[in-house]
């Protein structure tokens, strides 16, 4: 394996701004969407699913802008304090990343959200095919009862709109995913990336929507596995938003309403930036 591209999570926003990343890339010769391995959290995991659809960079980016051609979001009001609070107060009593994961998934599964059916229609509107792409792609969530994380792929005999409904699963916000009689939650419950799923690669380019330090209780900073990683050998680059893109984004990531400013905001930023690979 020569080359991952792992996707973070970030909601709508991250979807819009790191499609726009992508494209603005491209653009500038630095086109990185052909990886032969795609790790896709949450937002990650839809990027992930569009970019192996067989559209173009440029027709995704399109899907991000054009009124006519986006998916049909659910608008939801969340309280981010009430969140953050409920979510603190769920793990207060966690002693190991497991019971972390845990508790946010009991928070998860007694949540009052829309149904499973209609958070599914959404998910595959967002997607232009819902046939596993045939280059490796890894899509990260996690098991609300158990806590222990799990990772599709193209052999899980689950579907990818499936899969990446239970990834974008977001506790408190979006109900969790039946499959297989199991219920899901959002893959960011372990890591906002889950880089270390692209352990071995040659080169490995983080995309975190977020920024390194997770929204949520994270099992291992990104900055650790990012040592790891380069102490297996690979090269590693990591992008966050800058200061243009957070203020296209605002204040909530989830608002259906970022999708065009973060994308045209994620475009210019790739078209200025360098990727730097530095090997430790």
């Amino acid at each position: 394996m020569t080359g991952a591209l792992v996707l973070g999570g970030g909601g709508v926003a991250g979807v819009a701004w790191t499609t726009g990343l992508l494209t603005g890339l491209a653009e500038a010769g630095q086109d990185v969407s052909g990886a032969e391995l795609i790790v896709g959290t949450s937002a990650g995991a839809t990027v992930a699913a569009q970019v192996g659809s067989g559209l173009s960079l440029a027709d995704l980016y399109l899907r991000q802008v054009e009124p006519e051609l986006q998916a049909a979001e659910i608008v939801v009001e969340v309280d981010r304090a009430t969140l953050a609070s409920a979510m603190a107060a769920a793990v207060r009593n966690a002693s190991s990343a497991l019971e972390v994961r845990r508790a946010v998934g009991r928070l998860a599964l007694e949540a009052g959200t829309v149904s499973e059916a209609e958070r599914r229609a959404v998910i595959e509107s967002r997607l232009p095919c819902h046939e596993w792409p045939a280059r490796a792609v890894k899509i990260v969530a996690v098991d609300a009862e158990s806590g222990e994380p799990r990772v599709f792929d193209g052999e899980s005999g689950v579907s990818l709109v499936d899969a990446v409904a239970a990834s974008c699963a977001v506790p408190g916000v979006w109900p969790p995913v039946t499959i297989g009689g199991r219920r899901y939650v959002d893959g960011g419950v372990r890591s906002h990336t889950n880089a270390d799923c692209a352990a071995g690669a040659s080169r490995v380019l983080v995309v975190a929507p977020t920024g390194p330090p997770s929204p949520m209780p994270s099992e291992k900073p990104l900055t650790e596995v990012i040592e790891e990683l380069r102490a297996g050998g690979s090269e590693v680059a990591v992008v966050e938003p800058d200061d243009a893109v957070r203020l296209a984004i605002g204040g909530n990531a989830l608002d259906p309403a970022t999708r065009g400013p973060a994308a045209e905001a994620g475009r210019a930023q790739g078209r200025r930036l360098q990727i730097e690979w530095k090997k430790a």
